[in-house]
């Protein structure tokens, strides 16, 4: 494809699309659980297709040493996602996508007790703003239908974060795997977990779903999931991580601008500013200082 020639333009389309998710999910009338399962289900076939197309195999006998991460990890990412689709469920898109985005604080505080790195005072002045953002986000007690399902919401989306965290840590111990390969068997752990979870909790009620959920939810799994999963995948091993990290903040951009000009959900000055020091902060301590000349 030819937006694989060019990995910034395939990046910045995958995240926009990413931040355009909740327009979709709340369009699906099934479970987060359901929904979850559906989405990797989805993802796994149109992966599955690629495979095919372009003659790729997974060796699982060369990465059978780390089946065991990547199979918790793909744990972690299908109950991520039903914590992120709770959450859209009870506040505004911004609040939630603003909670969720406060997983790179929580790996940036978790990460030198992992791998005995020591914390920098910028590193420390960052996750200090960035949590002072994220009260300012939390004490927002006026927005949406109540305090009592907003800030539901937000520990909705602050549980996405945890475990959006446990995938990027689980992630740097794994080595000799591919990106779209190890992302298939995340998708495909996800799918083997979901299915009990939903058999035992909601059932299946796809249903009940008219003709426009069933579009969304398409959408939702082979474009949202498996497109744009290929095209961060595809294009992330030929971008420095800090230029990757950079345009992966087009997701939250793009879910704000969605919750506040397309959904019409209501944003404070409180509350915008919050957002400015989660995201600032969090995107400053990913920028590297450029090295001085000799």
């Amino acid at each position: 494809m030819s937006i694989l020639k060019n990995p910034r333009l395939a990046i910045i389309i995958a995240m926009a699309s990413f931040g355009t998710l909740a327009i979709f999910v709340r369009n699906i009338s099934v479970t987060s659980g359901e929904l979850a399962l559906y989405r990797a289900v989805l993802a796994i076939i149109l992966l599955s297709g690629y495979f095919l197309v372009t003659r790729q195999s997974i060796q699982l006998k060369a990465i059978r040493k780390e089946l065991p991460l990547l199979l918790l990890s793909g744990v972690a990412m299908g109950f991520n996602w039903i914590l992120l689709f709770e959450a859209y469920k009870y506040t505004t898109v911004s609040v939630a996508t603003l909670s969720y985005y406060f997983a790179p604080v929580i790996v940036t505080a978790v990460c030198p007790f992992l791998f005995k790195e020591k914390l920098t005072p910028k590193q420390i002045l960052c996750f200090i703003m960035s949590t002072l953002g994220l009260v300012l986000v939390i004490g927002i007690s006026d927005l949406g239908s109540g305090a009592g399902t907003d800030h539901i919401g937000m520990a909705f989306g602050l549980g996405a974060a945890v475990l959006y965290a446990t995938v990027v840590l689980l992630n740097k111990f794994i080595k000799g795997v591919a990106g779209i390969q190890r992302t298939f068997l995340q998708f495909f752990a996800a799918a083997v977990v979901l299915i009990p979870y939903v058999a035992a909790t909601s059932g299946v009620t796809l249903g009940t779903m008219d003709g426009k959920g069933w579009v969304c939810l398409l959408v939702v799994g082979l474009f949202h999931t498996g497109v744009c999963y290929c095209l961060y995948f595809t294009s992330l091993k030929e971008l420095s991580g800090q230029e990757a990290s950079i345009l992966s903040y087009v997701d939250p951009l793009v879910a704000v601008l969605v919750s506040v000009f397309i959904l019409g959900e209501a944003m404070t000055v409180t509350q915008l500013v919050g957002g400015v020091l989660i995201l600032g902060f969090t995107l400053w301590n990913e920028l590297e200082p450029r090295k001085k000349k000799a």
